[in-house]
């Protein structure tokens, strides 16, 4: 027997309490654990020379990014991998919703069971989400997951490192999840940065602060984030390469209707730590 703030507690009881405990400060099979407290969200990196006006990308580089900013979170988990196109199965075969339109009749290329799921709107990410009983990251909460407590510029660190993600055209198609070991994130999260976009459960806004008035701004588009393997377009392979690191930062926002569904956006979900 033994005593705890003078209560007799059996062995077999203490030891089933202690399991039970320290389970609870672990996450679910398949998530990584990110810790309460603060990092760093955003930049105020600008874009002086006017690069993307001079390459022709309509997207202003940083001004929605602006500017760097302390976000204290609580604990939360994040899955560790993008969602599977075998687990999207699962969830289509278990409510009856329409399968992505690249499946052939129902179903995906056999070899791509492992592979992050794409062509899935806003509404089916969430809807999966929320069946698993989780629910899709906020952009701060994919942010922190991707940069660390730091503010990285990249979830490896701050130099970009094309060897470490499956991004713009490297591969020309989705890998299987998990394949970039050396690009996790400092949560121990696979593919933060290419693969798939990633859909987050934030509208498109400004970020505190920041004056910057984009059209889209407001809730009519939602946040993706972390790259793909799709290509860039068409440009010299200096500029390919600046443009590559530019999007493969963890801070970069891209944006689409929620209905919207294309070839490289697909998710992973989250939950609040229990």
């Amino acid at each position: 027997m033994r005593k705890i703030q003078g209560i007799t507690i059996r062995p077999l009881l203490l030891s089933c309490l202690l399991s039970f405990i320290f389970a609870c400060d672990r996450p679910p099979q398949g998530m990584v654990r990110v810790p309460a407290g603060e990092f760093i969200m955003g930049t105020d990196e600008q874009d002086l020379e006017g690069k993307a006006a001079a390459y022709g990308i309509m997207k202003s580089w940083f001004n929605d990014e602006h500017p760097a900013h302390t976000v204290n979170l609580p604990a939360y988990d994040i899955d560790q991998h993008e969602i599977t196109q075998a687990e999207y199965r699962v969830f289509v075969q278990n409510t009856g919703r329409t399968p992505p339109p690249d499946w052939v009749n129902g179903q995906f290329p056999p070899a791509k069971a492992r592979h992050p799921v794409d062509e899935v709107t806003w509404e089916d990410a969430n809807a999966y989400c929320l069946w698993a009983g989780k629910r899709l990251p906020t952009e701060a909460e994919w942010e922190k997951a991707a940069r660390g407590p730091k503010g990285l510029k990249y979830p490896w660190g701050d130099a970009f490192d094309e060897t470490r993600a499956n991004v713009n055209g490297q591969v020309g198609d989705t890998t299987e999840v998990g394949h970039y070991e050396k690009g996790k994130s400092p949560y121990g999260a696979y593919d933060m940065i290419g693969n798939v976009w990633e859909w987050t459960a934030d509208w498109y806004k400004p970020y505190p602060g920041n004056p910057y008035a984009a059209d889209e701004f407001g809730e009519k588009v939602k946040v993706l984030r972390g790259n793909s393997w799709a290509g860039l377009g068409h440009f010299p392979p200096k500029i390919y390469n600046e443009v590559k690191a530019h999007y493969s930062r963890a801070g970069y926002r891209l944006f689409m209707t929620p209905e919207g569904r294309v070839n490289d956006a697909g998710f992973r979900c989250a939950q609040s730590a229990k």
